[in-house]
């Protein structure tokens, strides 16, 4: 096949400075397997894709992608592609599997050879140290719910860091709290399954505080280590003009995202989140000194972005008489909006309201219908045409002044993706999972060529605005 067929279009690079970072990100839970291996434990995500109903057609993550024995293959795809930087995480299941005590050396030893294999080959690791598979044996004593769950976590952070840490710079403590405590706890779509709204709150809380405990871990551990967050911020945009929907989208924004950007930044809970979540127990939760602890200061903004949803008001209408329906066009396989000035808008705002700061865009993308054709080969062009329009809108952000730092587009792999099993894909690499091969999609093609410009433009000083993507380097598919 002929890669270029869809990477004819010119993309601006002369927004991006030369120290972009151009990367791609993963999650252990989505993509390792291994689940019995290695000294592993169950995580909650074992517990939940092992209940019979919860995940689609029963699929759990027992083999996932199969990385925990295929990583130097995968490893050989971040090469060729030419990423400069990989986001991935470390299992706290794997590393610690009983939640506390010493890490199993076992585990160490396997994630040393990845980062080692990473330095070798040039590309900066930014390593989550939590992505959601909290150990099964910490969910049986409260898990998130429980404060002490915040405790926990920040000692594995600190242990984490000291064993690994002349091998990484670059640490996330958290990625989407919002995730973990309300589609976890309060409406059950996400493990553990719970369906309380005040043990969301309690969650939610318990991870702002576990946030900043690990913040401090972190540097105890390692003082040169940069630290930042990463939160999911979904563009909450009014239905209309009446005043009832601007409310109800300001009032949806404040529980899903300032309920954590404010705490991780501001180190508060802005009147709009305790209007709304005080009801559901969030003042008794707050002890003196937890905020300054949330808050406490970060080196860069980590942000997910998705797509943009219209909110109404109406009475009785879930906990906040809000509903919300992407906006259109609602076209992924998700049917998630494609609204491309969103990411720029998303950046700007979290510029506005909580920088000046370098930001990390450290998961962006979309799922499609990608299958592999009779004769090899996965074309994707709707995902090439979405990365072009939103990586366009996030480049004039930085004309407009955000100090947008990288792009971690996800994913590399298509994989394990949560409750939805492997019926979604966000890969720009195809995977069988019946046979485990890799197949490179167009995307992935067009992204190397993306990164190789860029790396032109800036190597070669030319001056052309709009360089072009092909010819892509080839991209080498393990055997």
């Amino acid at each position: 096949m002929n890669h270029d067929a869809y990477s004819a279009k010119p993309l601006r690079l002369s927004p991006f400075p030369e120290s972009f970072l151009w990367g791609v990100a993963t999650a252990a839970q989505q993509i390792e397997g291994g689940a019995a291996e290695g000294g592993r434990r169950p995580s909650i995500w074992d517990t939940f894709g092992h209940t019979p109903g919860l995940t689609h057609h029963g699929d759990t993550a027992d083999i996932a992608c199969d990385h925990y024995h295929r990583w130097r293959e995968d490893f050989q795809l971040l090469g060729s592609i030419g990423v400069g930087a990989y986001r991935f995480s470390v299992s706290w299941a794997r590393l610690q599997p009983g939640g506390e005590g010493d890490l199993n050396g076992e585990a160490v030893v396997f994630y040393r050879q990845q980062l080692e294999a990473l330095k070798d080959a040039g590309i900066r690791p930014f390593v989550t140290l939590y992505h959601w598979d909290l150990p099964q044996a910490l969910e049986d004593r409260g898990g998130w719910v429980s404060r002490e769950t915040a405790y926990r976590f920040a000692d594995f952070a600190g242990k984490t860091v000291r064993a690994l840490e002349d091998l990484v710079g670059d640490w996330i403590t958290i990625n989407e709290s919002w995730c973990v405590s309300f589609l976890g706890y309060g409406y059950g779509a996400h493990a553990p399954g719970h369906r309380s709204l005040t043990e969301a709150v309690a969650a939610a809380h318990h991870l702002n505080l576990a946030h900043g405990l690990a913040v401090t871990r972190i540097r105890d551990a390692d003082p040169s280590a940069r630290v930042g967050v990463t939160d999911i911020v979904t563009e909450a945009v009014p239905a209309s003009d009446s005043v009832v929907d601007v409310a109800a989208a300001a009032r949806l924004d404040a529980v899903n995202t300032r309920t954590f950007l404010d705490a991780h930044h501001r180190g508060e809970y802005p009147a709009p989140v305790r209007a709304a979540l005080d009801c559901f127990g969030l003042a008794e939760l707050i002890r003196p000194g937890d905020l300054v602890l949330a808050g406490t200061p970060t080196d860069f903004i980590g942000i997910n972005h998705y797509q943009r949803v219209l909110v109404s008001h109406a009475d009785g209408a879930g906990p906040f008489d809000a509903v919300e329906r992407p906006a259109q066009p609602a076209s992924t396989s998700f049917g998630w909006s494609v609204v491309p000035d969103s990411l720029g808008s998303v950046l700007k705002r979290v510029t506005d309201d909580y920088g000046p700061a370098p930001i990390y865009v450290t998961e962006h993308g979309a799922s499609f219908h990608d299958y592999a054709t009779p004769d090899g080969e996965v074309r994707d062009p709707e995902r090439v045409d979405y990365l072009q329009r939103y990586l366009d809108s996030a480049g004039q952000s930085i004309t407009d002044g955000v100090d947008f730092a990288g792009y971690f587009l996800w994913s590399l792999l298509d994989n394990f993706e949560w409750a939805e099993g492997y019926s979604k894909r966000f890969g720009i690499v195809h995977v069988d999972f019946a046979t485990q091969t890799r197949t490179p999609k167009t995307s992935a093609h067009w992204y190397a060529g993306l990164i190789a410009a860029h790396t032109r433009r800036h190597h070669a000083a030319h001056a052309d605005d709009s360089a072009r993507l092909s010819p892509p380097p080839s991209i080498t598919t393990p055997a």
